[in-house]
């Protein structure tokens, strides 16, 4: 049985497609379809003369559809699956009856290489199944399910007629694990390993015997299965970001150029608005009040202007783009009398953008 399953799962292989994309909060439907061995299905079987029988499997199919919805990380789906092989051998210990030929009645125990038939399940199925890995490449999944399968057995001796040819249905359940992968916005494939398993299977052969076996598979399938869900919405184009030209004021002590630390917090701001202006130009226009001379005063305010210029360049912005200008106390900004202190006209105004600096 195990060299049975090796040589599915190489055949599988080569048709792999690739895993799938995974559509959260999204319904899905798919079909698959794919090689399956099942194994030696050996009965109790009773009557007058009790004993076992067990039918061996040629390599057979197994097929599917689902219906499911994907929450995202783990999906639910429905699945109906029809499995079907045909019988290689059948072995008995107890004699078998045969319905039609020369040998009709009974036939000695033993093994019967000639024999045929078919062996089916078809099932009706709810899976679980958790999805690991990127969701737009390759992604493994495994799971598993439960629900109900009509299990038929026909088993005949060559030319003599079915002396089984039954069905029950029964409980089942199957493991699941596989890949996907995307191969359209809406269209993933699939390869899967499936193990089946239907207990308690009990049939009745024409001689009114009683048969209790299991049905029990391994499958691989490949598949595609469609997303009805819409493909994540890009993400929103960032903001447009405005280059914000100041001016941005600093005020200085009287008859003072040090940087304050309240001015230091204007000026890190003024530096952060410069991000966004590119590579433009900064002006600094220096000023200063009407307590002193007038050629003192110009010379007051270049030094402000000055010491504002170094604080910019040790914060990265470029010596090159930064021009300064000392107006003195030509342009206060409150207007007082000639000799007055005024805090607000002791100030550099910077400036950026075209044409600033020149």
């Amino acid at each position: 049985m195990m060299r049975k399953l090796a040589v599915v799962l190489a055949l599988a292989s080569t048709a792999l497609a690739s895993p799938a994309l995974a559509r959260d909060n999204a319904w899905y439907v798919g079909a698959e379809f794919g090689g399956m061995i099942v194994e030696d299905i050996e009965f109790d079987i009773t009557s007058a003369t009790s004993g076992t029988g067990t039918i061996d499997h040629d390599y057979g199919y197994d097929a599917d559809g689902v219906v499911g919805y994907d929450f995202g990380g783990f999906r639910l789906e429905a699945e109906v699956a029809y499995k079907s092989a045909v019988v290689d051998s059948y072995t008995s210990t107890v004699g078998v009856p045969v319905t039609t030929g020369a040998g009709a009645g009974t036939v000695a125990p033993g093994t019967f290489d000639y024999a045929g038939g078919r062996s089916t399940a078809l099932s009706f199925m709810v899976n679980g199944m958790l999805d690991f890995g990127d969701d737009d490449g390759i992604q493994g999944f495994i799971g598993g399910g439960a629900g109900v399968a009509r299990i038929k057995n026909r088993v005949a001796l060559n030319q003599r007629g079915s002396f089984l040819n039954d069905s029950d249905t029964v409980f089942a359940w199957q493991g699941i694990a596989g890949v996907r992968a995307p191969l359209t916005e809406n269209l993933d494939a699939t390869l899967k390993y499936r193990f089946f398993n239907a207990s308690n299977v009990e049939l009745v052969d024409f001689a009114n015997r009683a048969y209790e076996g299991r049905f029990r598979s391994h499958s691989i399938l490949g598949g595609l299965t469609y997303n009805f869900g819409e493909p994540a919405a890009p993400p929103p184009p960032p903001p447009e970001v405005v280059c914000s030209p100041g001016p941005f004021i600093v005020f200085f002590e009287w008859d003072k150029s040090d940087i304050t630390p309240e001015a230091a917090s204007i000026l890190d701001n003024a530096v952060t608005q410069y991000q966004s202006c590119g590579n433009a130009q900064v002006m600094l226009a220096g000023h200063a009040d009407r307590s002193g001379a007038a050629s003192y005063n110009v010379g007051l305010s270049q030094r402000r202007a000055d010491a504002v210029k170094a604080y910019l360049t040790s914060k990265a912005i470029p010596d090159n783009v930064i021009s300064t200008e000392a107006f003195g106390e030509s342009r206060p900004r409150v207007d007082t009398a000639d000799g007055v202190r005024e805090v607000q006209n002791r100030r550099v105004e910077v400036t950026y953008g075209p044409g600033s600096g020149m």
